[in-house]
């Protein structure tokens, strides 16, 4: 899931934002297209690794807490 570059990238985005985290401020910098960016989105969201909020026309993005520790925690099992 994270061993995409890209997607890691977004996601450490997200994740370094205190609370939510607006789409439209997260592709500055970004060297994709709005749909590469839409997908990675949908693949975050799906794995639960992320949450939207739609406010009007606006997205609004959080990294899930609770499931990032149980991935994290997963992953220190392997340590």
């Amino acid at each position: 899931m994270l061993a995409d570059p890209t997607r890691f990238e977004i996601f450490e985005r997200i994740a370094r934002c205190t609370g939510e985290l607006a789409c439209a401020d997260l592709r500055g910098g970004l060297k994709i297209t709005p749909a590469t960016l839409s997908h990675h989105l949908k693949e975050l969201n799906d794995a639960g690794l992320i949450t939207a909020r739609r406010e009007a026309k606006y997205m609004h993005l959080q990294v899930n807490r609770r499931v990032w520790r149980e991935y994290v925690a997963q992953l220190a099992k392997l340590a």
